[in-house]
């Protein structure tokens, strides 16, 4: 019998040359480095120059994990794109992608499930491959939040950056078997987190632009609640449903949002610190982005050891959660 389990078998990112510090901020909104980098963890972030886009840095990272994956474009069947900054309204971010790179056999889609689009692309990609529809499926978490931040609002503006990364899923290989998933949304508290203009709701006009309603809005407090309990909520789950405990884990790769959010979600699962992955301090949130940004790093620092059962988590605007087990 084919063997069509579902694995990660290669990962890449790719982030702008262009790094703002805190110090570059501060000259910008009335904060500190001090400020930001005890009540976020972070302390630079990549920000996208004039002729870098969500697409071009989607591309950039999925040549990287083709690469590592040691597969060619022509190999892919599906390219999934997980974003909150599209290229245009459409065609779909994906569509650049398959052009850019050669993908010349691959379907091209978009997901919008903000900064858990990758999970949820994760949950998509098992699904086709261990269906049999698909052998080879890209996924790309990928974000130019720096063009959708109102650069005047200090709340907002210190904790996001951009950058993309992939992830090539294949029907049986090497790499990390994606064992389950667990993805879930919450549509009432959609107000925490979001970006009022552009859509059909409130097409762009003057008015819009005038209200600056085509930036993102966030409501911190709110958030810092709803994101702890949502993905320990999505964490215990997926193990449960695969007959694991906590103690389990050896690796947790969270979403990437603020450095006490990670914290405290590791002391409620009661994880020891230096089992839960942080690099949030040199890339800051990229939204979907953060997860395989964070793969791709604990892949070259040797943390995606044999026999090591990972656990990816994320939440994000919707609200939307949701985690993946994988097994190394």
């Amino acid at each position: 019998m084919t063997n069509r389990h579902p694995v990660i078998t290669g990962l890449g990112f790719s982030v702008p040359s262009q790094v703002w510090d805190n110090s570059r901020i501060e000259r910008m909104v009335d904060t500190s480095d001090e400020w930001i980098r005890t009540r976020t963890g972070i302390i630079a972030r990549h920000i996208a120059e004039t002729h870098e886009t969500t697409a071009t840095l989607a591309s950039s990272a999925a040549c990287a994990a083709l690469k590592n994956a040691r597969l060619r474009p022509e190999d892919i069947d599906v390219i999934i794109v997980a974003t909150m900054t599209p290229e245009m309204g459409f065609p779909a971010t994906a569509c650049f992608v398959q052009e850019s790179i050669g993908a010349k056999r691959a379907a091209a889609f978009d997901i919008s499930a903000a900064c858990t689009g990758f999970v949820y692309g994760l949950a998509i990609a098992s699904s086709m491959v261990s269906s049999g529809l698909s052998s080879h499926i890209l996924v790309i978490g990928a974000e130019t939040l720096s063009r959708i931040i109102d650069w005047t609002d200090r709340n907002s503006c210190v904790l996001f950056g951009d950058g993309a990364g992939a992830a090539v899923v294949s029907r049986g290989g090497k790499g990390g078997r994606i064992v389950d998933s667990v993805i879930r949304s919450d549509g009432s508290n959609a107000d925490l987190l979001y970006m009022p203009g552009g859509g059909s709701r409130y097409p762009a006009n003057e008015e819009t632009v005038r209200n600056r309603m085509h930036y993102l809005k966030m409501t911190g407090k709110g958030l810092y609640k709803e994101a702890t309990t949502s993905m320990v909520d999505a964490v215990i789950a997926v193990l449960e449903r695969n007959g694991l405990g906590v103690g389990d884990i050896d690796l947790l790769i969270p979403h990437q949002a603020n450095l006490r959010i990670i914290r405290s979600t590791a002391k409620k699962l009661d994880i020891a610190p230096e089992k839960a992955y942080v690099n949030i301090d040199r890339y800051g949130n990229t939204s979907a982005a953060t997860i395989p940004i964070a793969m791709a790093e604990a892949q070259a620092e040797g943390r995606l050891r044999k026999d090591s059962n990972v656990v990816l988590v994320a939440f994000g605007s919707g609200m939307t959660w949701g985690s993946t087990l994988l097994r190394y």
